[in-house]
């Protein structure tokens, strides 16, 4: 692998499939986990792109 790609891929942004995994990882209680796989189910961490 290059150093470029390397570099490349530590400074990118998470992508919202990370973002969410991390936030269910969070989760302190089986309660807790259901609740977040609901907020994920409604769209909390789709992405937002706006066209202007």
């Amino acid at each position: 692998m290059s150093i470029a790609r390397r570099l490349r891929e530590a400074l990118r942004a998470p992508s919202a499939k990370d973002r969410a995994i991390a936030y269910l990882n969070e989760s302190t209680s089986h309660a807790d986990l259901e609740r977040r796989e609901r907020e994920i189910d409604a769209g909390r961490f789709h992405d937002k792109r706006y066209t202007f």
